[in-house]
């Protein structure tokens, strides 16, 4: 059996009737730059979310970047996130022209870890970005508070986390905006690239919206500003799935469950973790090798037999090449659970398309590798 990683074709052939009515609604009306389905797409989105603004931007880095911006971070402000997640979310702040402070992960849910966080603080800290990494929301009520006490402003990174939730908080609920991403792999995702902040401030919709439009808010003005805008053919993709959202979710939970029973007699992999009470949307369903040294050698008896399982992110971001270091990224505190996560982390395939048999496939071969680890 050959169990792919994605599941794009399967999903466009069980929703094709809406998407491709509202493409063609978008081809037939001739505006495909901010016009009509982007502004639909906005307001769906926002309802949805429970914010006052949704403003759909060219993708998820952008979505971070502009806020920062929005926000007024830039040169000689730090910026703290964690050294486990996607690249982008360290380099949007960079770009911004902040400084990146990298602190570690926790151990088991893997999103940033808040009592890491007073430590990190100094004088010139504004910003604190969680990620809700692999679909679980980070502990946000404890970096809230310790964001108050500390007079700094909180963007989520929530590329990975849509229709997630906390056991008593909502996604955003005290911070400044909420960034996400609509790349063709996420949960929600479009035919190419895209991505969207929330907020429920008034001055950062204004301003993002003017920064994602050349600096423009009428024709033939402008000021400082960029061109990253969420076309009009792509929020009519979103528009069409965002009304599955909650239904694909849930099967991706009901996949996970499997997954779980499956592999619960395992002896050489740790699960994922969800927090108690919490709504983990399985962007990715990742375990870990015990022993770091047994990584690769999974993955390629995954891939050997026909399971298309790969890595996110077996390189943490202080472990990459592409920082000046030591001007625009700062790593303070021990960084051991982030360089464990990258070193020891498989993603199975996981995708709400996946039959039950897939499932069962992909743990079976998982412990057949793991029975030879015992044998």
């Amino acid at each position: 059996m050959q169990v792919p990683f994605y599941g794009h074709v399967k999903q466009y052939e069980n929703i094709k009737d809406e998407i491709d009515a509202n493409i063609k609604r978008v081809l037939m009306s001739g505006k495909y730059v901010q016009g009509p389905m982007l502004t639909e797409f906005e307001e769906q989105a926002k309802e949805y979310f429970g914010s006052k603004y949704a403003i759909g931007v060219g993708n998820g880095t952008d979505a971070i970047w502009l806020s920062l911006m929005a926000l007024g971070i830039g040169a000689g402000d730090e910026v703290i996130t964690h050294a486990n997640t996607f690249f982008a979310t360290a380099e949007a702040a960079w770009i911004a022209g902040a400084k990146v402070i990298l602190v570690d992960s926790d151990p088991k849910t893997k999103c940033i870890d808040p009592t890491k966080l007073e430590a990190a603080i100094t004088d010139k800290t504004k910003a604190i970005i969680p990620v809700h990494l692999y679909g679980q929301c980070a502990d946000m009520p404890a970096i809230w508070d310790i964001a108050e006490k500390h007079n700094l402003l909180v963007i989520e990174d929530n590329a990975q986390g849509i229709d997630g939730a906390g056991a008593n908080f909502k996604q955003g609920e005290r911070s400044a905006a909420v960034t996400t991403s609509y790349i063709i792999q996420k949960n929600l995702g479009c035919f190419g690239d895209g991505g969207m902040v929330f907020t429920d401030r008034e001055d950062l919709n204004s301003t993002i919206r003017r920064l994602r439009n050349h600096g423009s808010d009428k024709r033939d003005k402008h000021s400082y500003g960029f061109n990253s805008r969420l076309d009009d053919l792509q929020a009519g993709v979103l528009s069409a799935k965002m009304k599955q959202i909650t239904k694909l979710t849930d099967r991706r939970i009901e996949l996970a469950m499997r997954y779980n029973e499956g592999l619960k007699d395992a002896k050489a992999i740790n699960l994922p973790y969800a927090t108690p009470g919490y709504r983990h949307v399985y962007h990715l369903y990742v375990i870990e090798t015990k022993d770091a040294s047994k990584r690769d050698e999974l993955l390629k008896y995954l891939n050997d037999n026909g399971v298309d399982a790969k890595t996110h992110y077996s390189v943490a971001i202080h472990q990459q090449e592409g920082f000046p270091w030591g001007k625009e990224v700062e790593i303070r505190g021990s960084l051991e659970n982030a360089e464990k996560n990258a070193a020891t982390c498989v993603s199975l395939p996981m995708f709400p398309e996946l039959t039950e048999e897939e499932i069962d496939y992909v743990a079976e071969q998982v412990l057949a590798w793991d029975a030879k680890q015992n044998g």
